[in-house]
This record gives structure tokens, C-alpha cells and sequence, in this order.
């Protein structure tokens, strides 16, 4: 399933690039909903009680405690926790995109080629590329 969500990510499908968009602008706001609100919490709960939108890199090394403050200070920041959010969404996204697409790619995939024909002669069921029937030995074209 990896190797298949991995050759699915890197493939350049246009059916499958316009599904993609249409669900992820459909999802996008719940899944980012589901990100910040529901999962991102407990998880930083686990670590400590770290709200990972406020984490930040203050790049005018003023010291701000909070986010917050280094914004109302006009300080230039790197927002890391929110790319982690955004992370996350995106690869759920990009997770239910592979799963509804691996379904559709299944339901939709041509009938195996038949690997026998039926003898113009006896009518019996021999081998595609046979040139001699094997029940009655009638010289067979191609």
C-alpha cells in the first residue's frame, strides 16, 4: 500500500490531479478543522501541553515569550508550528485522495485479456498463440 500511495503521489494523471483538487478544496477546510482542533491538542498535551500554532523563531532575537507578542511587535517570525499543521492536513488529505482513487482505479480496471480461442475446426479451447490444434491437429493460422 506505501509503494502504491508513493508511485500514486508522484504520477501526473490529469483525472487524478482533478479529483484531487475537488476533494481537497471540499475537505480542505474540515480536514484542517480536524488538524487544529481535534488532533493537534492531545498531541501536544503529550508533549508537554505545547500548542503547536504558537510555535515560532524569532528572527530579531528580541526574546518575545509569545507569538502574539512578537507579531504586535512587528517582529519578523518563522510560524514552524503552523507548517506542522499544515503538514499534517496535507497528508491526510493527500491520504483519503490515494484511498478513493486506489477504489476507483480497481473498479475500473479493463477484463484480463483471454489467454485461450476456440478452434475454427473442433471448436475446442487452445492456447493464443498455438498453430496446431491439440485435439484435432488442424494446421491453424495466425
Amino acid at each position: 500500500m506505501l509503494k502504491e500511495f508513493r508511485d500514486f503521489t508522484l504520477r501526473g494523471n490529469v483525472v487524478e490531479l482533478a479529483v484531487a483538487l475537488v476533494l481537497g478544496a471540499a475537505f480542505g477546510r474540515v480536514v484542517t478543522s480536524l488538524v487544529d482542533d481535534v488532533l493537534m491538542p492531545p498531541l501536544g498535551l503529550v508533549l508537554g501541553g505545547m500548542d503547536f500554532r504558537e510555535l515560532f523563531f524569532d528572527l530579531s532575537r528580541g526574546g518575545y515569550a509569545t507569538l502574539a507578542q512578537a507579531e504586535a511587535a512587528g517582529a519578523p517570525v518563522i510560524r514552524y508550528g503552523q507548517f506542522l499543521n499544515t503538514i499534517v492536513a496535507f497528508v491526510i488529505v493527500a491520504l483519503a485522495l490515494f484511498l478513493v482513487i486506489r477504489q476507483v482505479n480497481r473498479l475500473a480496471r479493463p477484463a484480463a485479456a483471454p489467454a485461450t480461442r476456440e478452434c475454427p475446426y473442433c471448436l475446442s479451447a487452445i492456447p493464443l498463440r498455438a498453430t496446431r490444434c491439440a485435439h484435432c491437429s488442424s494446421a491453424l493460422t495466425a
